[in-house]
Parts: structure tokens; C-alpha cells; sequence
């Protein structure tokens, strides 16, 4: 369904840190910089970009946005998070573990980034 998820930050630099540990943690690679200064990141035939904002005005988190990332298992959902943690991201929600909802059984870690961006790392447990 989707193409692309594209989101914005007031320094990309920090950024790049941030996100490289995290695709790191998931098998991934470090991003590109595009010649418009974008970061491109590929995985699992899905791309993710991170863009200075075009207005200039600094980025900013959408309110009650998530953006989910599949994880192979509990494991990596766990290093995701604490590299997220380590590089400038603040745990949010509950701490990383399995909530059970009308999906079944899902294990969930949640972040923010560094521009207040929420993100989430989602395996979907055996039944």
C-alpha cells in the first residue's frame, strides 16, 4: 500500500546517528544522503526518508502519528529500542513487552526520536 514513509528533522547529522542505530539493530543499513540532503534508507523493500522541512521552519512530531517497523522477534524489538535509547531517542509507553489487543498478541517497543517523531517496533507473536 504505501511507497515511502518520509519524515522531518532540524539536523539531520543527529538524525543519521539515530536512525543508523536503529536500522542497525534490525538487520539494516546506514542511510544515504540524497543530493537535497535527504536521508534514504532501504529495507525490506520499504523505504524511509528523512527530510529537512521544505518551509524551513523546524520539524516537528505529528500528534497521535505512529510510524511501526516489523521486527523479527522480541529480541530485536529490544535492541531496536535501546539503540534508539542510546542515540538520542526517549522511551515512551510502556516498556517494551507484549500487549494483547484484537491483532492477538503483539510484542511492542515505542520511542520517540529526537524531533519528537513516535515510532514503534512490532512482532506479532505465534498464536
Amino acid at each position: 500500500m504505501f511507497s515511502h514513509v518520509m519524515i522531518g528533522s532540524s539536523d539531520i547529522s543527529r538524525s543519521k546517528a539515530f536512525y543508523d542505530a536503529l536500522f542497525a539493530a534490525i538487520g539494516g543499513t546506514p542511510g544515504t544522503q540524497d543530493p537535497k540532503g535527504r536521508l534514504v534508507y532501504a529495507h525490506r523493500g520499504g523505504r524511509f526518508l528523512i527530510t529537512p522541512p521544505i518551509n524551513g521552519e523546524p520539524a516537528t512530531g505529528a500528534n497521535g502519528g505512529t510510524i511501526g517497523f516489523t521486527v523479527d522477534n522480541p529480541q530485536q524489538a529490544d535492541a531496536w529500542h535501546q539503540a534508539g535509547v542510546q542515540h538520542g531517542g526517549t522511551s515512551v509507553e510502556d516498556p517494551p513487552g507484549i500487549r494483547q489487543g484484537g491483532a492477538g498478541n503483539l510484542y511492542l517497543a515505542y520511542l520517540r526520536d529526537p524531533d519528537g517523531n513516535k515510532l514503534c517496533a512490532l512482532h506479532r507473536m505465534a498464536a
